[in-house]
């Protein structure tokens, strides 16, 4: 029996040994980083751009070219770094391999890998180009991904191509998302090339647009995450808060479509303009403000889409400067989070863990406000949802959602009453109130709806925005008598052990 013993327990520190080696890709998440441009003749120098960068712990960036005093100001600082092949520079990548050698040999090899480079994007937009360049850019990936594998370096560079949602020919509602006809030569190849490879779809995504060209059809709080109402997809019964999650599963949707599958998405563009020309009203300092704060929320908390919940989405805010030469509309050039003097156009949480920007915002007391900003409120299973629905949604919630759902297993004082519904009002709340109170995070595809009225019972505690307690911090130690201190409950206490170790290790470092 000893001998069996250890065993199981080697076999426990073999599974934390290796949980512990696959910690990076357990723990990454999705991320947020920032695009910085440098079309504007006022910027400070890169060295002092990437100062600013570190200041506000931002740990990606995209640039849109190889300039070599900006991969050396990238140097030694652990920033991932997404680099760009210019849509002129198609031509000689495509038709010659030792174009693509060359480049690489001159602009990765001297700096890399004290430069990160995680990324390397061959043309930008090309559908949207004056001159239609679409034609030369899978032969251009294919050639730098070439040049990439005679270096060892293709699984750590990863190579695509970016696109404006106008390659869609249709994106609503999210599930009718389909790509346009006239791409099709083009995007057939590179999907392929893409699923092959295991490279993301890239997608500059603005919401900012479709409210400003329609905004008789798009509202202003549903771009900025803010609205109070959802919008329904009637092909699937998906549940739409933002615009920013039914354009990314209206993408997926598309690729579906076309049976490609396994193929991710990032969006390499987003954000919102702080100023504008008279006619752009909504480009303003706070809607901005609005938009990215609540953007990084979203994405942080790892919820993914509503076709796509829990999926890991990966965002590039557009720009870290105003750019005085860009071209267009006043707007074009006040994209920046920050001047050229390196001061702020407005404060914005990069951790998101702050509040969320123009949702109720937490009382005096520490709890989150309701629906007039004053009561509390809670978040509890709708009496219309389904069994599956609700089963679906619970199971969500204590697994991707990262809910403590102890308290509603045998023996804890929220078990009883033992039935879905109350299980599932457990752990909606749990959710609900972890992340923020606020209306979003009580939807659930429809299956929750909100009250202002505490529903604890007994010694299980719903809990409220602000406290870290739940009902579990009401679990009284199951008596044994003090007798049984046997073998079993030793077998016991070391596996919670193991259990509390990797639990540790997986907050230390993720």
């Amino acid at each position: 029996m000893g001998r069996k013993g250890g065993g199981e327990e080697g076999l426990k520190l073999v599974l934390a040994f290796t949980l512990l080696f696959a910690l990076p890709v357990l723990c990454r998440g999705s991320i947020v980083g920032v695009c910085y441009g440098r079309n504007a003749d006022d910027l400070p120098t890169p060295d002092k751009a990437v100062d600013l960068i570190q200041q506000h712990n931002i740990k990606y960036a995209r640039i849109y070219d190889a300039n070599i005093q900006v991969l050396k100001a990238f140097a030694n600082t652990g920033i991932e770094l997404m680099i760009g092949i210019s849509n002129s520079d198609l031509l000689p990548f495509s038709q010659f391999q030792s174009n693509a050698d060359t480049w690489l040999k001159n602009n990765i090899l001297p700096y890399y890998p004290a430069t990160k480079i995680t990324y390397i994007t061959v043309g930008a937009e090309v559908t949207e180009a004056p001159n239609n360049e679409s034609a030369l850019v899978v032969p251009a990936m294919h050639n730098i991904l070439t040049s990439l594998k005679k270096l060892g370096l293709h699984k750590k560079i990863k190579v695509s191509t970016t696109h404006s949602l106008g390659v869609l020919s249709r994106s609503f509602p999210p599930s009718a998302g389909a790509f346009s006809s006239k791409h099709a030569l083009f995007l057939k190849p590179l999907l392929e090339f893409l699923a092959e490879n295991q490279s993301p779809f890239m997608i500059d995504i603005y919401p900012y647009y479709a409210y400003r060209d329609s905004p008789s059809n798009v509202s202003l709080d549903y771009a900025l995450f803010q609205s109070s109402s959802e919008v329904i997809d009637p092909n699937t019964g998906l549940l739409y808060t933002n615009m920013f999650d039914a354009q990314i599963d209206a993408l997926y949707f598309a690729l579906m479509a076309l049976n490609f599958r396994t193929i991710k998405v990032m969006v390499t563009e987003t954000g919102w303009p702080s100023k504008g020309s008279p006619k752009e009203t909504a480009a303003t300092p706070d809607n901005a403000q609005i938009y990215n704060a609540n953007l990084i929320r979203h994405v942080i908390n790892d919820t993914g889409t509503p076709a796509k919940p829990g999926e890991d989405v990966d965002v590039y805010i557009f720009s870290l400067f105003n750019e005085n030469r860009k071209p267009g509309l006043e707007s074009e050039r006040n994209w920046g989070l920050f001047y050229p003097d390196q001061t702020s156009v407005y404060n914005l949480d990069f951790s998101g863990r702050g509040a969320v920007v123009g949702m109720p915002t937490p009382n005096s007391n520490g709890t989150a406000g309701g629906f007039n900003g004053t009561t509390k409120t809670w978040c509890i299973a709708s009496s219309n949802a389904t069994q599956l629905d609700l089963q679906n949604a619970v199971d969500w919630a204590c697994s991707t959602g990262n809910v403590d759902c102890s308290p509603i297993q045998p023996s804890q004082p929220c078990f009883q009453p033992d039935n879905l519904a109350s299980h599932a009002s457990y752990a909606f709340n749990a959710y609900y109130q972890q992340n923020g109170a606020t209306d979003i995070a009580c939807t659930f595809g429809g299956t929750g709806v909100r009250v202002d009225k505490d529903p604890s019972y007994d010694n299980c505690l719903y809990m409220t925005a602000g406290t870290n307690k739940t009902g579990a911090s009401n679990i009284t130690a199951m008596t044994s008598s003090s007798s049984k201190t046997s073998s079993s409950s030793q077998n016991l206490a070391r596996k919670w052990a193991y259990s509390l170790i990797l639990a540790t290790l997986l907050r230390l470092l993720c």
